[in-house]
């Protein structure tokens, strides 16, 4: 997070004190270019650095900073190596066919032409030195990227070893006297500057010259910093208050920016006044220089406390909370600014100076501590958006509430570890949490600007903020911080470039190395194939098909057929296109088919069983047909299933195996023609022929009768009461038959009723049963039960006493 706001300094430093800032950069490393001026790679310069390297790796006492200048020489030669290895790539290829072109070698024992032999040999010499130099390219990048991961271990360990080095503590009473010295020592440095450029003639008569010049300069920047300011907020809420249109939110948000950029500008101005005027020394200079930075910091976290929190709150707010809340929450972002900008200008007061640790620990602890107390306070206002009821199921909201819960946490252990001593530990947590809040505020209010940018586009007032664009605006944007995230908590930039090099060198496959850029040419001629496809297809379907004597069936067909076999042809032409050779996936496809074809059996079958609809077509699109207990048309054949419309509107999906290994009725495969059977029951002792004549003109005035073959009247048979009849008509178009079904049917009885033959009335339905007839059948039957019962009591043998032995009871 420091380096962070570093980097940013520089920039507004550069601004306010082009002549300072180039005096302390320093003199730069010269860069040794690892090309040389014939375009090639001087393999003994790249000896020399890699030498060098080696033993400055090795050397315990080489700062950190050197460390980040020899691996960005490193980087610079592993790029260069990294292409190298592809040099001569394409001759190696043309004589590797040649000698595929001669055939494989004679066995053992077996002879070969002596011009076939010697050809071999020159080719496989030829091949050898064109393979040189990529391998002498290859292990010196191998080389490199082994020094740039020692490089990146050793940085890291002295990142954890400074992160944990315990300083004296401040709560120790003992070092307080040293950091008050320290703090006056500091004071009287910037005094002892201001006397002593008093006291040069030079400087004064240069203050006085530019005495005009500065006094404007202090002007315009407090105006800049104290009522521009306040104006813009003003306005920018005045915009909001009368806002009907998002075109209005969105230019408030536009002008209240101007609350970062205009009070940055006074300090900018306020910075120059000061070093115009000579009279700063080294200490007053680097306060100066760091004050543009430290004033952006404390105005951009202002601005994004007003814009998280505002004080007039619409309806689509991120965070529902309250007025009180709300003032509470632009309070503590104006701490959290201020907070950081005090440590910028601490640091740049007092860490040129070498105080001792004990100095810096007291120094810091008062910062850090009421940092900790912000995130402690903060956290705890952004956890009372739990009381949106109606909105407690947002990502959003969500998202927030894990947010304030680390923000507490955060603000408990930043201070304790302070308190402990472990001061640069509790600067990695407390103010890249502050970064961290700041970040994800910024997020919000950046998709909420796109949200009301794109309303603004599409004249769209309610369904803007979920539209796709900017949900995938505010996607990518999340995706974009991650890099900003992980330089905020201490990640160093080189460690993202490595991470982003790793990436756009692919992995490797067998032989074939996939990077970024295959996967690109491969989507990009995929997508082209795939749209030619659509094309022809749509070509196919519309202008010349139709004038050709195929069925609409063989039509839609033979389209679907020219899609599968489009979409086959453009996914092999991107592969070979994208240079991606996969035979080095024979083995694992070989596998994986084992596995699809155990574990997906009933998805490959219905596969197989749609190619088979579509090239044999026992089923077209629009046939009438009959799957088991399933009536209807079918609408549309895929891949995998097959979509049946019944006549009551409803979608059957059927799969296509079933269509294949089942019994499936097609009433209209062919032609539209078709029979319909009506049964007719007339009653007992009607005259058969009069009824067989008056069923065959009903039969016959049917318009989609067809009288060749004609309609057939059938004497099925005859019961007790009843004489049955059939009329076998055959239709036209069978797809009406329940339509003439009816009007047969009315017109039957109709004519039966002219005729005076009587239909055969239903059978009269069962008299109910006498409650008191039942009673009487129950009661007669219990009685019988009971008589049977005494029956079979009188029957039974009665039992006999058992004999005596009289003499023997005497005995």
């Amino acid at each position: 997070m420091r380096r962070l706001l570093l980097w940013l300094g520089l920039a507004l430093a550069l601004a306010a004190a082009p002549g300072l800032a180039q005096d302390q950069t320093g003199t730069p490393v010269p860069a040794v270019e690892p090309v040389a001026d014939g375009g090639e790679l001087d393999y003994a310069l790249w000896e020399r650095m890699a030498q060098r390297a080696e033993a400055e790796i090795g050397n315990r006492y080489t700062s950190s900073e050197r460390m980040e200048e020899i691996r960005a020489q490193l980087a610079k030669w592993r790029a260069a190596l990294l292409n190298a290895q592809s040099a001569n790539s394409a001759r190696i290829a043309t004589v590797r066919q040649q000698i595929d072109a001669l055939g494989l070698p004679p066995a053992d024992g077996a002879t070969e032409a002596d011009e076939i032999s010697v050809r071999r040999q020159e080719l496989a010499s030829q091949l050898v030195k064109l393979q040189a130099p990529g391998i002498a390219a290859e292990e010196a990048y191998r080389r490199a990227d082994g020094l740039i991961d020692e490089i990146d271990r050793t940085l890291r360990e002295r990142q954890a070893d400074q992160l944990l080095q315990l300083w004296p503590s401040p709560l120790n009473p003992g070092n307080w006297p040293e950091a008050a010295i320290g703090f006056a020592d500091t004071v009287q440095r910037l005094w002892d500057e201001a006397i002593e450029a008093w006291d040069d003639p030079k400087a004064r008569e240069e203050l006085f010259d530019n005495l005009p010049l500065i006094v404007s300069l202090v002007i315009v920047a407090l105006a800049l910093v104290i009522y521009v300011r306040r104006w813009i907020e003003r306005f920018a809420e005045r915009l909001q208050e009368g806002a009907s249109v998002r075109g209005r939110h969105f230019w408030a948000l536009i002008a209240s920016m101007g609350g970062i950029v205009l009070p940055t500008i006074g300090v900018v101005l306020l910075s120059w006044a000061l070093i115009a005027s000579g009279m700063l020394g080294d200490v007053g200079s680097q306060i100066a220089v760091t004050l543009p930075t430290a004033g952006f910091v404390a105005f951009a976290a202002a601005w994004l406390g007003a814009r998280a929190f505002p004080r007039i709150q619409g309806d689509g707010a991120v965070l529902p909370l309250s007025p009180e809340r709300r003032a509470e929450g632009r309070f503590l972002s104006v701490m959290m600014g201020l907070v950081i900008a005090a440590d910028m200008l601490r640091s740049a007061a007092m860490d040129a100076q070498a105080y001792s640790d004990a100095t810096t620990s007291v120094m810091s602890f008062p910062i850090l501590l009421t940092g900790g107390l912000v995130l402690l306070r903060l956290g705890r206002t952004l956890r009372r958006t739990r009381e949106a009821e109606d909105r407690s199921s947002s990502y959003s909201l969500r998202l927030i509430q894990l947010l304030a819960r680390a923000l507490t946490v955060l603000g408990i252990l930043g201070p304790v570890l302070a308190a402990l001593g472990y001061v640069q530990a509790a600067e990695a947590v407390i103010y890249p949490a502050m970064m961290s809040f700041a970040l994800v505020a910024f997020l919000f209010i950046l998709q909420r600007l796109i949200g009301d940018a794109w309303a603004l586009i599409t004249r769209s007032e309610e369904t803007a903020q979920d539209a796709l664009v900017p949900v995938l605006a505010g996607f990518f944007l999340a995706i974009a911080a991650l890099p900003v995230l992980a330089l905020i908590w201490g990640a160093r930039f080189s460690d993202l470039t490595e991470i982003w090099n790793r990436f756009t060198e692919g992995f490797r496959i067998g032989g074939t190395t996939i990077s970024p850029s295959n996967f690109m040419i491969f989507a990009a001629v995929f997508v082209i194939g795939y749209m030619l496809t659509r094309l022809f297809q749509g070509a196919l379907r519309t202008t010349i098909l139709p004038k050709t004597k195929m069925e609409p069936g063989g039509q839609t067909a033979l389209v679907a057929g020219v899609g599968y076999v489009g979409v086959f042809l453009a996914a092999l032409i991107a592969i070979n296109a994208a240079g991606l050779d996969l035979s080095g996936l024979a083995i694992v496809a070989g596998a994986l088919s084992v596995g699809i074809g155990f574990g997906l059996q009933n998805i490959v079958s219905n596969f197989i069983s749609g190619i088979i609809l579509l090239v044999e077509r026992p089923v077209s699109e629009g046939d009438w047909i009959e799957v088991g207990t399933v009536q209807g048309k079918v609408r549309s054949i895929s891949v995998r299933s097959t979509r049946i419309e019944t006549f009551d509107r409803n979608d059957v999906i059927v799969p296509n195996a079933d269509l294949i290994t089942g019994r499936v009725t097609n009433w209209t495969r062919f032609n539209l023609s078709g029979r319909i059977i009506v049964p007719v029951a007339v009653a007992l002792g009607s005259d058969t022929r009069k009824v067989e004549k008056l069923l065959r003109e009903i039969a016959e005035e049917q318009p989609l009768a067809i009288l060749n073959p004609p309609p057939v009247i059938v004497f099925t048979g005859y019961t007790a009461t009843q004489l049955t009849f059939e009329m076998r008509v055959i239709l036209r178009d069978v797809n009406f038959g329940v339509q003439v079904r009816s009007d047969i049917n009315h017109r039957l009885l109709q004519r039966l009723a002219e005729e005076g033959i009587h239909i055969v009335p239903p059978p009269a339905p069962p008299a109910p049963p006498d409650p008191m007839k039942a009673a009487d059948a129950v009661l007669a039957l219990s009685e019988l039960v009971a008589q049977e019962r005494d029956l079979l009591n009188t029957r039974k043998p009665k039992p006999q006493a058992p004999a005596v032995d009289v003499k023997g009871a005497e005995r």
